[in-house]
């Protein structure tokens, strides 16, 4: 039985590095818009701290228990790539978030790190040391599932999935589920206990990020479109040679103009129609034909 629990662990442990790959992978997106736009906008540098602390941990853990290569080959990975993230998010940055990254980085992996071995080494023996160090490793992945929640308040409090990239708690639920697995089938509560919580952080993440981008995507279809204005006549003026626009005529003006026209031409002429002659002319009040000059035809 136990060595089918430890091929079963095994397997498990593979997924776990596959899907931990994955994980550390999914922040590229994130940081490849920061290098389009060159600032980190609303993006915060904690979520990666916590995971570039947390990895040193576990690879300090895992060489304790000396059994979990599996460990060791997923955390040296981490810490390389969180690394790369920490120096991108350094270098796009504000003078603010910069120097708050650089405090949490001295505190966490220079002096907090640096403690922990001095610590354990000095004053723990055996077993014991492994213990104490698991005990801390506990802690801090559950500050690497805990990290987002600034995130997922942000999300809440603006209404908008924006800064929450839906990719990173999909695979982090799914690490948590295959790292639980693992943990459970080596008998290693230190494993197998923080993601029991990351489980539960994910699928909130999941859910928020499907709530919030219905309702951004029902807000955009209730936007009203601009007014549409009513086009008006525009006439150039040779003269001024720039374009003016006249007022728009109501109906009762433009009957009143057309009726004013047709009294003033009865009372001066008749209009002849010759749709066979060349000539064509008009009469005036004495009923005498005035030809009028032939039209050329403008194509």
């Amino acid at each position: 039985m136990a060595g089918v629990s430890n091929h079963w662990a095994f397997a498990f442990g593979v997924l776990g590095n596959i899907v931990s790959f994955i994980v550390f992978l999914s922040p590229i997106p994130t940081f490849y818009n920061i290098y389009k736009k060159k600032s980190t906008e609303g993006y915060q540098s904690i979520p990666y701290v916590v995971a570039l602390f947390s990895s040193m941990l576990w690879i300090y853990y895992a060489l304790l228990k000396t059994n979990m290569p599996l460990l060791i080959t997923i955390n040296s990975f981490g810490m390389f790539i969180e690394t790369i993230y920490v120096g991108l998010y350094l270098f796009y940055a504000p003078k603010k978030a910069r120097v708050q990254t650089v405090k949490m980085l001295m505190l966490s992996v220079v002096g907090g790190f640096g403690a922990i071995i001095l610590v354990t080494e000095f004053l723990f023996k055996g077993a014991i040391r492994g213990q104490v160090v698991g005990w801390i490793c506990l802690i801090f992945s559950l500050c690497v599932f805990v990290a987002p929640l600034g995130i997922v308040r942000k999300v809440i409090k603006t209404k908008s999935v924006e800064y929450m990239p839906l990719l990173l708690s999909v695979f982090l639920t799914l690490s948590a589920v295959m790292w639980f697995f693992y943990g459970l089938l080596l008998k290693d509560i230190n494993i197998a206990a923080p993601n029991v919580l990351g489980f539960i952080f994910g699928i909130l993440q999941i859910v928020l990020y499907a709530i919030y981008s219905k309702k951004e995507k029902v807000n955009l279809k209730e936007q009203k479109l601009p007014e549409i204005q009513t086009p008006g006549v525009i006439v150039k003026d040779e003269n001024m040679h720039t374009n003016k626009k006249l007022p728009e005529l109501t109906q009762e003006q433009i009957i009143d103009i057309v009726k004013l026209g047709l009294l003033v031409c009865s009372d001066k002429t008749q209009v002849a129609t010759c749709p066979n002659d060349t000539n064509c002319g008009v009469k005036d009040t004495n009923n005498n034909v005035v030809n009028m000059p032939k039209l050329q035809t403008v194509a």
